[in-house]
């Protein structure tokens, strides 16, 4: 991979541990809507919601991401502690 592409894929990622569950993740916001998440462990081992999707017998791809997750992200941009790359 060139280092501008690791670039674009890595810059302004920023880890952050899901309030509900503890699961590490590097998230990057790139405006209000737009939320980059990438899993640094294996999400159906690590995250319960995904977990029990597995264990209903669905394929974790299927399942666009956690609420749980997704609740502790806005929470952290929020009060300040990950913050929006457009402002």
């Amino acid at each position: 991979m060139t280092s501008e592409v690791t670039e674009f894929l890595t810059a302004g990622l920023r880890p952050h541990e899901c309030r509900s569950c503890g699961t590490i993740v590097l998230v990057k916001k790139n405006s209000l809507a737009h939320t980059s998440i990438q899993w640094t462990t294996d999400a159906s081992r690590s995250c319960p919601v995904f977990a029990a999707h597995v264990a209903a017998g669905r394929h974790p791809a299927l399942l666009d991401t956690c609420e749980k997750l997704a609740d502790s992200i806005s929470d952290a941009v929020a009060d300040g502690r990950l913050t929006v790359r457009d402002g």
